[in-house]
């Protein structure tokens, strides 16, 4: 086990020798980087330890990147996206029933007709079901540029982070190319289905990260966690 100090003149560890080299392959550590074994005082270069001289086995990918930060578990993510849409189906629903109620006394006609729609509770049902979902997608792209959360992320305690230093990704990654062009990729025909299915299976990789992050460079953490 090791202890390194990273770029940011931060301790981080103890690791492995195999989480070390996968710095080292990510970049995001040399050769030269000052590390010391774990219980021992002497800072060392990382390739003074005979753990190091040599070429190794290309290391797995691993769950924690460099900054130490530790990611947020599957169930959280689940459990986070359940609630948002459970969100959603709430903010809709007034406004669906203000709509059911507004063509009812046509269903119920027998004969529906344009006439027999009330146009006052279509309308009314139309402004409330508009302006709920425009509030909650107004909170939600608010709460991702500025703290990486939706309303269930921040529940749960899990964050939207950028891979390579922790930091909040901010509008464009968290909103556009995180949740935005993975929706539309969603809605062509076939190669939606398929990766949509795809996404959702990367969070068995040994990172977590969906393809929707690999796209953004993002990574899904426990909050607090910088």
């Amino acid at each position: 086990m090791f202890i390194i100090i990273g770029g940011d003149g931060k301790e981080y560890g103890p690791v492995t020798a195999d989480q070390v080299r996968a710095w080292i392959a990510a970049g995001r550590a040399n050769l030269d980087t000052k590390a010391k074994a774990l219980g021992t005082e002497e800072w060392r270069r990382v390739g003074d330890f005979v753990e190091f001289s040599s070429p190794a086995e290309a290391p797995p990918v691993v769950a924690a990147p460099a900054d130490g930060t530790p990611l947020a578990d599957r169930g959280s993510r689940l459990g986070a996206w359940f609630i948002d849409n459970v969100l959603g189906v709430m903010c809709a629903l007034p406004g669906g029933v203000l709509l059911g109620a507004a063509f009812m006394r046509a269903i119920l006609s027998g004969h529906p007709s344009i006439e027999d729609i009330d146009p006052a509770r279509l309308a009314s049902g139309a402004l409330v079901l508009s302006g709920m979902m425009l509030a909650l997608a107004l909170v939600q792209i608010w709460m991702l540029s500025t703290r990486g959360q939706t309303i269930g992320k921040r529940l749960l305690g899990i964050r939207i982070a950028r891979f390579a230093d922790g930091g909040n990704p901010g509008f464009v990654s968290a909103v556009l190319v995180r949740g935005f062009l993975p929706a539309i990729i969603g809605l062509v025909p076939y190669l939606g289905i398929m990766f949509t299915l795809v996404d959702i299976c990367f969070i068995f990789r040994d990172d977590k990260r969906c393809i929707h992050d690999l796209m953004a460079g993002t990574r899904v953490v426990k909050a607090g966690a910088h």
